[in-house]
């Protein structure tokens, strides 16, 4: 599942870069603009993914063995 979200994440970040720099979102124009039911879906499931990944930072680190 984190794995899922961080994709979503990066998704989402690309079209968000996309939107600033160029004034074009992709996903929009993919899913039929904006406002169609079709992208607010989609929209949505990237902030449920955005909101996941926050789970990521409370999250007890493993630290990685020592290999010799």
């Amino acid at each position: 599942m984190d794995n899922f979200a961080l994709i979503l994440v990066i998704i989402g970040a690309l079209n968000w870069g996309c939107i600033g720099l160029f004034g074009f979102d992709v996903l929009g124009s993919i899913f039929g603009g904006q406002y169609s039911v079709l992208s607010r879906i989609v929209y949505t499931v990237i902030a449920l993914g955005g909101l996941w990944t926050i789970t990521l930072l409370f999250k007890a680190k493993v630290p990685m063995e020592r290999r010799d």
